[in-house]
């Protein structure tokens, strides 16, 4: 044993033996340094708007946890200086920068620690301005370049991340038309995105919004080139001839038919190369009569080979959708255990309150499903599916059916007045098709599940899921073609047979449709004119209505119907044909629907008993429930001393590794977050308008942060143009 203090020669082979040594555990240091550093820049980004490409707005942060949310504040506001309307945009966040949409569709880049503006890009400098939802961005990048990728009216937009200056080498202007390279030509018609599309490699996947009446585009899905924006693949959803699922359609439909598009957003499996696509239905929503058959692959999830767009699975949760019952959200990618084994699977929630569960490989359901006998309609020329699927667990995370117990009891009188109404509605069965005498559809056409989509922790196996609990009535009249000859329509008539059902007879909006009373001053008669002949949003093209009884019904609006061209005596017509698609020709009775229409009582709130809103926790290694919530509240109703009754809602929930779940999408206007074990409410804030929107979070310099768009304007709440930060003192 050596003395201590004194020193002893070593020998010169293990002094080279301990350099050599101490090299490589400098190179390995170095090496473990940079993984690390790589891994935590990854972990604490929010690069999609669903936190990853698997759309698990899951987050392994946990800086922010059970133990001190009760501290958080708010670290910044940005106002977008829109003028407000709504916000329904999730915030990217890469390598400390957050990239997102304002209200009035323009980007937007802020330092994500301080929300101090970087750069703005105006898609409509120098042009006509159009609305419409938007929900986010989609990042790309190689070792060269980064972009911003996303739609704005037809444009889909490549965008230095850098500058926020088209990239010009796309599509030969930093754009490409959405409407270009689609099965057929759309002339006018309606075609935006809504939400961004997901990357794959050097590959942007596309899906679009399309309208939701007869003559709307197709919703086939694109690949484009995210170099040169040229299309690299086409899936068409409504198949062509020798295509899988053609026989599902009449004859040729592709020609004519439209919607079955994807307009929810995509999940992507990187490693197999997989892209998930959740569908919506195909049109008109709520009458099929000149679309008879299961009308594959609308309302279906469809497994992709990503590089290819050739179809590996496909399910369809709706067969011959009549119900507005669009996939609204992308799937979860998570690992449940089965059989004491882990298995890749995806999530798929629907507006009906189902969640479907699949081996993301096979598409074999993880739970039983079995096809359920439902009612035909009685409708002349409707052949409503005689089965639709349904998923024996998890149990529905939303109701199904109302019948009279189920009823509003806020007051005698508000009980009566729905009990009346109830008798004369039909209310048989989930499915009940649309009727004439009107249809309760329960969750209501925005669901159940909507655009906000579930969050799932990705390794337990749970996913959160939030639901309007609200429902809607889908009533239908007959259009005959046989108009009475040589009537002349003034705008008011025009107006009362086309417009009133959704905007209401006096103009003032309900539900979807916003108001018309003060139209004037937010559009031209040319852009109503636009608005008439290609639709917008939720709103069908009425192209084949004769031009002057569009003219009578713009002067009607603008309250200038003096100067109305006076309609012609030859004019009905073209009125028989209003509501044809192009080509065809009727001798038997069609329908159109009467408008979107909540069942609400006297005083606003919801004509079925409460919970009116929820937020879940399902397990999903075993399809039990974990905990379930009322979701938001009504002030005035708690103070008369109603218990918590929840609130419709618009946006989803994110799940951290802090044991944390975040949520705002109520009507309330509040900003709260759940613990994820027990559904215990931790923490709660005002925001500036209601959070229609799903949040994200992110670490900048190793502190985390929280974010959530405060858009309103929905729900009769007031708008804001304000996106709100949180992070701990």
């Amino acid at each position: 044993m050596p003395i201590r203090g004194r020193r002893e020669a070593v020998p010169k082979s293990y002094k080279f033996a301990a350099r050599w040594s101490l090299i490589v555990l400098v190179g390995f240091t170095i090496s473990c340094l940079a993984h690390n550093v790589a891994s935590f820049a990854t972990s604490t980004d929010w690069r999609t708007t669903g936190g990853d490409a698997g759309n698990r707005r899951y987050s392994p942060l946990d800086q922010i946890n059970r133990d001190n949310v009760q501290t958080l504040r708010v670290a910044w506001i940005y106002h977008t200086g829109d003028s407000a309307s709504q916000i329904q945009a999730t915030p990217i966040v890469a390598d400390g920068v957050l990239y997102t949409t304002t209200p009035a569709l323009a980007v937007v880049a802020l330092r994500a620690d301080s929300g101090t503006l970087l750069w703005r890009f105006d898609p409509f400098a120098g042009r006509e301005r159009e609305v419409h939802a938007n929900r986010g961005v989609a990042y790309w990048s190689d070792s060269a370049e980064r972009r911003i990728f996303f739609s704005a009216g037809r444009r889909l937009y490549a965008l230095d991340a850098s500058s926020g200056r088209p990239v010009v080498g796309f599509g030969g202007s930093g754009w490409v038309d959405l409407a270009a390279g689609l099965s057929r030509d759309v002339g006018d018609a309606y075609v935006v995105a809504t939400s961004p599309g997901v990357v794959y490699q050097d590959l942007l996947i596309q899906g679009a919004r399309v309208g939701e009446g007869e003559g709307s585009a197709p919703g086939d899905i694109r690949a484009y080139d995210v170099h040169t924006g040229r299309i690299r693949w086409t899936f068409h959803t409504i198949p062509h001839p020798g295509e899988p699922g053609y026989e599902t359609w009449p004859a040729d439909a592709w020609k004519t038919a439209g919607g079955a598009n994807s307009w929810a957003g995509m999940s992507l499996d990187v490693d197999r190369g997989i892209v998930y696509v959740p569908t919506g239905s195909a049109t008109p929503d709520f009458y099929g009569g000149d679309r008879h058959g299961a009308n594959l692959f609308a309302n279906t999830l469809l497994a992709l080979d990503a590089k290819t767009g050739k179809r590996l699975w496909h399910f369809q949760t709706v067969h011959h959708d009549l119900w507005d019952r669009d996939l609204p959200a992308a799937p979860n990618l998570l690992t449940v255990t089965r059989a004491g084994k882990r298995v890749d699977a995806l999530a798929q929630i629907t507006k009906s309150g189902f969640v479907f569960v699949f081996d993301r490989v096979s598409g074999k359901p993880l739970f039983p499903v079995e096809e359920r006998a439902v009612p035909a309609s009685d409708l002349i020329g409707e052949q409503a599916w005689p089965t639709q699927p349904v998923p024996l667990a998890p149990a529905p995370f939303a109701r199904q059916s109302i019948a009279d117990a189920d009823l509003t009891e806020l007051s005698p009188s508000a009980h009566a007045a729905a009990l009346k109404r109830f008798r004369t509605l039909r209310h048989d069965d989930l499915f009940a098709p649309p009727s004439r005498e009107g249809t309760i559809v329960l969750p209501g056409f925005d669901g159940g599940g909507e655009w906000g989509g579930a969050a799932v922790d990705r390794d337990a196996g749970v996913i959160y899921v939030n639901a309007s609990d609200v429902p809607w009535i889908a009533a239908m009249r007959e259009v005959r073609d046989s108009a009475p000859p040589n009537i002349a329509r003034t705008g008011a008539e025009v107006y009362a047979a086309t417009c009133a059902s959704c905007h209401g007879v006096d103009r003032r909006g309900k539900d979807r449709a916003p108001s018309l009373l003060d139209v004037g001053a937010r559009l031209s008669a040319a852009q109503i004119h636009d608005v008439i002949n290609r639709g917008r949003g939720f709103m069908p093209a009425f192209a084949n209505l004769p031009e002057n009884e569009k003219e009578a019904v713009i002067a009607y609006l603008l309250g200038r119907e003096s100067e109305a061209t006076t309609p012609s005596r030859d004019s009905s017509a073209h009125r028989a044909t209003a509501f044809a698609p192009a080509g065809s020709s009727r001798s038997r009775p069609h329908y159109e629907f009467l408008g979107y229409e909540r069942w609400r009582d006297s005083a606003g709130y919801p004509a079925i008993k409460p919970p009116w809103g929820t937020l879940s926790a399902i397990d999903l290694n075993t399809g039990q429930y974990l905990w379930r919530i009322p979701l938001g509240e009504h002030a005035a109703l708690t103070e008369k001393g109603v218990p918590i009754t929840g609130t419709e809602q618009y946006g989803g929930p994110i799940v951290t590794a802090g044991g944390l779940v975040f949520i705002a999408a109520t009507q309330d206007e509040k900003f709260r977050a759940f613990d994820k074990s027990t559904g215990r409410l931790l923490w709660e804030a005002p925001l500036p308008a209601a959070g229609y929107a799903t949040p994200s979070t992110y670490a900048v310099r190793g502190k985390q942060y929280v974010v959530i768009a405060a858009g309103g304007g929905k729900l009769g709440t007031k708008s804001s143009d304000t996106y709100v930060a949180f992070a701990l003192p």
